[in-house]
């Protein structure tokens, strides 16, 4: 079986605080975000919801993006959202 790796974007309850992730377990990454497992960023600002993600066969190519995501202003961010998940629905629940 192929490993699989995923950058993520979640956000606060009113969609203030965009937050960019990569992993290659993203069911258990989120779940440890929503649960405040890790004294992160995502438990300070109370960011729980899954708005976006996408799936990578390597590594290096997932940390890029992510890289790229993250040096990307908060509007970048808020269009790459939109284009995916205009509703901003909570992915977590469909994973």
């Amino acid at each position: 079986m192929e490993k699989q790796y995923y950058i993520y974007i979640m956000t606060n309850k009113r969609n203030t605080v965009p937050y960019a992730g990569v992993t290659n377990d993203l069911k258990k990454r989120v779940y440890e975000h929503r649960e405040k497992l890790i004294k992160s960023f995502t438990k300070k600002y109370n960011v729980r919801k899954l708005v976006y993600f996408e799936v990578f066969r390597d590594i290096k190519s997932a940390i890029s993006r992510e890289k790229k995501i993250k040096g990307g202003s908060r509007a970048k961010k808020i269009e790459i959202i939109s284009r995916m998940n205009p509703t901003w629905k909570d992915l977590y629940e469909d994973l």
